[in-house]
């Protein structure tokens, strides 16, 4: 179950985006990782334009790139847009569906709750962040995981204020997914279509 562990500061600064959400922790975003500072900002190529389209939400989500070529090809096989279904199997990810149901603050903390056996699916523990879930499962944390002052902390937060995504429900700490993820669901700004392209060439 590989991972990225190097500095995520930097991968977020040559993105010019937070890529794990960490606020005002992040600092320096406009400046561009390297001694060579501003300087290495370059009018990119069509090429270069799909590449960084495609690292940003490789990493956004966690994934490594034999794991996301392989999302990818499945995404190919699928009938209809395959940009919209590349974004729903990724969507779909276990540690993913935790950070949209508010349970974890960022994809990293919970993709950490899941290697760690706090997640339920169903009432059975799965320690597979790229799990994918099904319409009609249930997920929720194990009581340990509860008492973690974080996720204490985001399940105090008034749920009618905050906005989830259409194809979950959440009430407390009990996530129910309801329908498929549909394009309109991810906030982030992601231009799929430079991602299918790139792997199209």
């Amino acid at each position: 179950m590989a991972r990225y562990v190097g500095p995520k500061d930097r991968l977020s600064r040559r993105q010019g985006f937070d890529l794990f959400n960490a606020g005002s922790k992040l600092t320096r975003l406009g400046v561009p990782p390297g001694v060579h500072g501003p300087k290495g900002l370059r009018l990119g190529s069509q090429y270069g334009k799909q590449l960084r389209e495609k690292q940003k939400v490789k990493r956004m989500y966690g994934v490594l790139e034999k794991q996301f070529r392989s999302y990818v090809s499945q995404a190919l096989k699928q009938k209809g847009n395959t940009g919209e279904a590349l974004l729903s199997l990724l969507e779909r990810r276990l540690d993913n569906v935790v950070y949209r149901l508010r349970l974890a603050p960022s994809r990293p903390a919970a993709r950490q709750l899941v290697s760690h056996r706090h997640v339920l699916v169903d009432g059975k523990k799965v320690n597979i962040p790229s799990y994918q879930v099904s319409e009609g499962e249930t997920i929720t944390l194990t009581q340990k995981a509860l008492e973690i002052p974080v996720v204490k902390q985001l399940l105090k937060s008034d749920d009618s204020k905050l906005k989830y995504p259409s194809w979950i429900v959440k009430k407390g700490p009990v996530g129910k997914i309801i329908a498929s993820p549909k394009r309109e669901d991810v906030p982030e700004s992601i231009n799929e279509q430079d991602i299918v392209e790139f792997y199209s060439r």
